[in-house]
């Protein structure tokens, strides 16, 4: 893709899809409580952040001797607008390296940070924000939302370490599964209904839009999740099982060869074939406990090849289940997974 193609593709998501949302100090606290560990003696990247405003900037910055940090790397798309994020108008992207205090006052000055101007417009996807990628250890940021896909692609491309928010849609996107199939990328602890602040130019188009008595916007996402390819212990937690199966209680689908488990707590603790559960799931995923075999939208088999038609809802790939009447209900998405055998 050429850089211009490129500027288009983002400009263009930004103004179509409104996703430039900025992350609250607290929600990346308690997040990033569950990670230190992971920082000793490491480079941060966060290559979606002005590190003038940015609260990933902010958290590492004030942190970066208590977490034990090597150095701490920001990159931001320029900017041309006046608004609450950027009180200037800047036509060039910038980065900044901060290697930590100097001076012992226990905060990150100006004269230690030192921003710099990049040659590009700073999209994440440029030559000089790859180059800055390369010296990376762990990225941490909040991407655009619409270009989740490309920037996870980027990650794995490099194969870096990261802890980034998205979409908990994005679990339903082909590349986003696959990664989660293959252990390669799974949720972290957080997820669930978050508050980002947005631009001024954001019009209310949605309930989850307001205004705090400041005049700041602010949008509410319900679906907000982490997403991380760092070990955590909440992976390692075993789910606790109480219920026996029961064909009664547990019907199979009628275009797939798995058991419908309608909430995540219902999970048999005898069975140990497919079966499929919502995709709240994730959150509970121990892989040392199950696997992932696939999802209703790649498994179950089209219900024209089941049933007559009319006797059920047309739609997306989904899981059926017989009613008893001739008819088929058609279910939300489902994960198909197994028990691993101790």
């Amino acid at each position: 893709m050429s850089p211009k193609a490129k500027n288009s593709s983002f400009q263009s998501a930004k103004d179509s899809k409104q996703d430039e949302f900025y992350t609250q100090l607290s929600d990346i606290e308690k997040e990033l409580k569950h990670y230190k560990k992971h920082f000793k003696g490491k480079v941060v990247y966060c290559n979606c952040d002005d590190p003038r405003v940015s609260n990933f900037f902010h958290y590492f910055s004030h942190n970066f001797e208590k977490l034990g940090l090597k150095k701490l790397i920001t990159t931001c798309y320029k900017n041309q607008e006046l608004d609450l994020f950027s009180q200037n108008k800047s036509e060039k992207a910038i980065h900044i390296e901060y290697l930590g205090d100097k001076n012992a006052n226990n905060m990150p000055d100006l004269e230690e940070i030192g921003i710099k101007e990049l040659q590009g417009d700073g999209d994440f996807r440029s030559p000089e924000s790859i180059e800055l990628l390369k010296q990376a250890d762990i990225v941490v940021t909040n991407p655009p939302f619409s270009l989740f896909r490309e920037y996870v692609a980027q990650l794995m491309e490099y194969d870096k370490s990261f802890l980034i928010v998205g979409n908990q849609n994005a679990i339903s996107y082909k590349e986003t599964f696959n990664l989660i199939q293959e252990n390669k990328l799974w949720q972290g602890y957080k997820c669930g209904d978050m508050a980002f602040k947005v631009p001024n130019h954001y019009e209310a188009r949605e309930t989850r839009y307001w205004e705090d008595e400041q005049g700041q916007k602010w949008r509410s996402l319900g679906n907000a999740c982490w997403y991380t390819n760092l070990d955590i212990s909440k992976r390692h937690e075993e789910l606790i099982l109480y219920k026996k199966y029961t064909p009664e209680e547990y019907p199979i689908y009628a275009n797939f060869e798995a058991i419908e488990v309608g909430q995540v707590k219902d999970i048999p603790c005898d069975y140990f074939e497919a079966m499929g559960v919502p995709v709240t799931f994730l959150d509970k995923f121990n892989p040392e406990q199950f696997e992932i075999l696939g999802s209703s939208r790649t498994l179950g088999k089209p219900m024209s090849e089941v049933a007559e038609k009319g006797s059920y809802l047309q739609g997306g790939p989904r899981f059926y289940l017989p009613m008893g009447d001739g008819t088929y209900r058609r279910l939300y998405d489902r994960i198909v997974i197994r028990r691993l055998k101790k």
